[in-house]
């Protein structure tokens, strides 16, 4: 299931918006040569499933690899049915600053964002 594109038009199962790439890039300038993100959807949260965020330096052999605007970010495996044609974007606005999963699977979520059940 490994794909690496730096063009957003070819389809993926997982899309990494335009703003969400700045922001990882940025992020990522003030880590290790190397580092990516990797997100995750594992259990818990007030919803019964939630997103999580880690820099890491190690891909593994079936993660999704996401590449756009100098930001690498990966999906492993096992995460990669319930974020399967989510798009992960960065809002700013009056309420802050936060990456926002918009995934098309989750029939409930809490209100802030992180938490969602199928």
């Amino acid at each position: 299931m490994s794909a690496a594109t730096d063009d957003s038009t070819l389809a993926t199962p997982v899309s990494l918006s335009l703003k969400a790439a700045r922001r990882v890039a940025k992020i990522l300038s003030g880590e290790a040569p190397g580092a990516m993100l990797r997100v995750s959807v594992e259990g818990g949260g007030c919803s019964g499933l939630q997103y999580k965020y880690d820099i890491v330096t190690e891909r593994e052999p079936d993660d999704l690899v996401l590449q756009r605007e100098g930001a690498t970010v990966l999906v492993d495996a096992i995460s990669l049915p319930y974020l399967d044609g989510a798009e992960i974007d960065f809002v700013d606005d009056l309420m802050g600053q936060s990456f926002q999963i918009r995934n098309p699977n989750a029939v409930s979520g809490c209100g802030c964002g992180t938490s969602f059940a199928i």
